[in-house]
């Protein structure tokens, strides 16, 4: 029976693990959305960044949906 409850104390340790790097993934890719909006030029490097971030928040999201996590 030990470890069922292993198993569950680790589920749950990595589960808020992912919710915690989902937030700070969506805060980098709103911070990189902002930032593109505020510089005049348009810059390659820039629009770049921000697929990148969302594309990563997005996977995250994906999972966190495969592993049923509700966020707060």
């Amino acid at each position: 029976m030990g470890l069922f409850k292993r198993k569950s104390k680790l589920r749950k340790e990595y589960d808020e693990k992912l919710l915690s790097l989902m937030q700070h993934q969506k805060a980098l890719w709103e911070n990189s959305k902002v930032m593109e909006e505020i510089i005049v030029e348009e810059h390659p490097k820039l629009k770049a960044e921000r697929k990148l971030a969302q594309a990563k928040y997005f996977y995250l999201f994906k999972e966190a949906k495969v592993r049923k996590i509700k966020g707060n």
